[in-house]
């Protein structure tokens, strides 16, 4: 699969949140200490890392959405 493309066909409800996803992934993958690959290319990293990171960001985001809910703001 060429660089950047993705098999996914889950589509984002606000487009716009794409590059905060991606700013989002690289904090979480540096916070774990893995290294994303420069060439945007997952296919030699380890299946747990990727879904280490994948995981950490379903709660992070979990965790902003229950604190909007409760009217409570981040930091």
């Amino acid at each position: 699969m060429a660089t950047g493309q993705s098999r996914s066909s889950n589509q984002l409800v606000v487009p716009q949140a794409t590059a905060a996803l991606e700013q989002m992934k690289y904090e979480v993958a540096q916070e774990l200490g893995i290294q994303i690959p420069q060439d945007g290319y997952y296919g030699f990293m380890a299946t747990r890392d990727t879904g280490a990171i994948g995981g950490h960001i379903t709660r992070r985001l979990v965790q902003i959405a229950e604190q909007q809910l409760s009217g409570n703001r981040l930091r």
